[in-house]
């Protein structure tokens, strides 16, 4: 499989991904814990199916010391004892971020306040872009085509 196009080699994509990249600096720097952003990031591409982002997310979480049990469990983290409360905060906000059109009203306010009670309000903005960003990153690479499994990880670092 070869991606439809290689959207960062275009002039505007380039300048695009420039943009989102640095975006991803900025979260990466915020108070908001690595280990919850790598498990937002691998379940909003999971919801999105994007292969890519999903094989680049897993690879660097494992790389970082991440458990297989916790990659293998994301999908179905609301019946796994692996995680935390406040993952658990995050992950529903970025599934119900994620999935914004499929309820009137976006983001249900239980959803927010149990987000609130785990995060203050740097780290809430932080998974707030971060939710806004990786499903930026999933629509430009299945748009796109682009293939999962070569990524190596810190491979854009």
């Amino acid at each position: 499989m070869s991606a439809r196009l290689d959207f960062q080699n275009t002039e505007i994509g380039g300048k695009v991904v420039k943009q989102l990249f640095g975006a991803s600096k900025a979260i990466a720097a915020s108070p908001l814990p690595h280990t919850t952003a790598h498990l937002v990031e691998i379940r909003a591409s999971q919801i999105n199916g994007c292969g890519f982002c999903v094989d680049m997310h897993t690879k660097d979480a494992a790389h970082q010391g991440e458990t297989a049990t916790r990659l293998n469990l994301i999908a179905v983290w609301r019946e796994a004892t692996v995680f935390t409360e406040a993952e658990r905060a995050a992950l529903e906000l970025a599934e119900q971020g994620t999935r914004i059109a499929d309820t009137a009203g976006g983001v249900p306010d239980e959803v927010w306040a149990n987000a609130a009670k785990h995060f203050d309000e740097e780290q809430l903005g932080a998974l707030v872009a971060l939710i806004a960003l990786i499903n930026t990153w999933n629509r430009l690479s299945v748009v796109t085509l682009r293939p999962a499994g070569d990524y190596v990880p810190g491979q854009y670092s």
